[in-house]
């Protein structure tokens, strides 16, 4: 409603600035952290299965020690930082979804608990599996936006929900 200054009344309430975490539905977003998690696994497991089993192993399966020089190498190590961020996107739109409103700041959110639960997996197994610093920073780098690009496209589908009831969950 805008604000006809001919109209008898109170002025408008001035415009104030919202908080960060103003309006943030925390469930929505630990949901969609534990989804990250669980997609990254799950999809690092089929890409093992799939792809670099089928390569490494000749005649059974790979040993562990090939499966680890694979993952240290330049493409595991590419292929490991996408299917993390495709997770961290998963997981975006898991929480934006079901938050309902705010969405990229949910995704976003998202992005941000990956990076703390990267730094707590990559603090307790640091002397296990080295990474070099690359990798870290661009894993880090890109989970805030793909978190937040996860929740861009909650928002963007939100509006082709069907009408009729039949969307799961409604």
């Amino acid at each position: 409603m805008e604000y006809n200054p001919r109209q008898v009344g109170k002025p408008p309430s001035p415009l104030e600035p919202m908080g960060f975490f103003t309006g943030v539905k925390w469930r929505p977003v630990i949901t969609g952290v534990v989804v990250d998690v669980l997609v990254t696994f799950a999809a690092s497991m089929l890409y093992d299965i799939f792809f670099v089993a089928k390569d490494l192993g000749d005649k059974g399966a790979p040993s562990k020690e090939a499966l680890g020089e694979y993952w240290s190498s330049g493409e595991g190590l590419m292929a490991g930082l996408l299917i993390g961020l495709l997770g961290t996107a998963v997981g975006g739109f898991y929480a934006a979804y079901k938050a309902g409103s705010l969405e990229m700041k949910h995704g976003a959110l998202v992005g941000l608990g990956s990076i703390l639960f990267g730094l707590i997996v990559q603090y307790a197994t640091e002397h296990v599996v080295p990474l070099p610093e690359w990798y870290l920073f661009a894993g880090f780098a890109g989970a805030i936006p793909a978190g937040a690009l996860g929740g861009f496209l909650a928002e963007a589908l939100k509006g082709s929900k069907p009408r009729s009831g039949s969307w799961p969950g409604s």
